[in-house]
């Protein structure tokens, strides 16, 4: 399980104080897809990054009792002068997992050739971004972070990462934030909608849905 409790993030910024998030609360279990909606500036990856641990919550509590992953595809942690196959050696040293076992799947999946073993401020974005996806599989979590679609590389890759994602690991909890309304319908159980820092939970997907449409057209 995950309990958000009350949660309030607030950033000091050159005119004062801005609350990004508002009190917010939610509950995720085992195995469950929850979507969250919201437009862009909504405070939707503020709140993955409280979830992941990357940023602590002004107030308020989270409680993780299952192993959360970073964002999917977030490769913003690479330490550039390391090669991709030194930055997954010592990722798998922070999680205490084995690293030979998983070379060999994060050099066939992320698809880079001789520069896996190239420093990773060679990389393009789109490598960058294959690697870090490719070593979030790599590393089994309970839940895993998905900070809008996954659309890492071409269509044949994108279709490669949603089926290592949603199909192979469909027993994992998943916590999805998006502003595209399909996304959320095609893969989660409930949803909620994240309004102005507000957090608004519902009972269906379809009901959060015909809410986010509301407030997108009205915006």
């Amino acid at each position: 399980m995950i309990y958000i409790k009350d949660v309030v993030k607030k950033y000091h910024i050159r005119h004062g104080e801005v609350t990004v998030l508002n009190h917010i609360n939610l509950t995720i279990k085992p195995k469950e897809n929850v979507g969250i909606l919201g437009c862009n500036g909504s405070g939707k990856s503020t709140l993955i990054r409280l979830i992941s641990g990357a940023e602590q919550p002004s107030s308020g509590s989270i409680k993780r009792l299952m192993s959360v992953s970073w964002p999917l595809a977030f490769g913003g942690a690479f330490q550039g002068s390391l090669t991709g196959l030194d930055n997954l050696r010592f990722i798998c040293r922070i999680y205490e997992v084995d690293i030979v076992s998983r070379i060999g799947f994060v050099q066939e999946f992320a698809e880079l050739g001789a520069y896996f073993k190239e420093p990773v401020k060679t990389y393009s974005n789109g490598m960058r971004a294959r690697l870090a996806f490719a070593i979030s599989m790599a590393i089994e979590f309970d839940c895993f972070l998905i900070d809008e679609v996954i659309a890492v590389g071409d269509s044949r890759f994108h279709e490669k990462c949603q089926l290592e994602l949603f199909e192979k690991r469909k027993d994992r909890a998943k916590i999805i934030v998006s502003h595209q309304p399909d996304f959320i319908k095609r893969h989660c159980d409930k949803a909620a909608v994240l309004e102005k820092g507000v957090l608004y939970s519902f009972d269906t997907v379809d009901d959060a849905l015909i809410f986010y449409d509301k407030h997108s057209i009205s915006t």
